[in-house]
């Protein structure tokens, strides 16, 4: 085997792995409150939400993303996931589809905000 298809294969390997540790570790300085809300998210998410190889990692970083930046400011799980944590998990995850959850959502708040003052 060459040296660049190692090196590919354990990219492969190590990558993945070394984004999901650094995800939990993450995850795992949060709050109580907060963990427990990430982890049974990232359950379902494992359990319904169809895997998409490298996506599923960045989909995973910009839930702790979400839930780091939450903390930080105070504001409350219920707030974040809303009534129904089911459409949360599908109106999150199809926001990273479309390129990230901040990009899907600032791409709204602009949608939105063009709405409202064109009439």
């Amino acid at each position: 085997m060459s040296d660049i298809a190692k090196g590919g294969f354990i990219a492969r390997m190590i990558g993945p792995k070394r984004r999901w540790r650094q995800y939990k570790a993450r995850v795992s300085q949060l709050p109580p409150n907060y963990r427990t809300a990430v982890e049974a998210i990232a359950r379902h998410m494992m359990h319904f939400v169809p895997a998409d190889g490298a996506s599923d990692a960045s989909r995973f970083e910009n839930l702790a993303a979400l839930f780091e930046q939450a903390a930080a400011n105070g504001t409350p799980i219920r707030e974040i996931v809303g009534h129904d944590p089911v459409k949360f998990v599908e109106e999150f995850v199809r926001a990273c589809s479309d390129g990230g959850y901040v990009p899907a959502r600032a791409r709204k708040q602009l949608t939105d905000a063009i709405a409202r003052v064109a009439l």
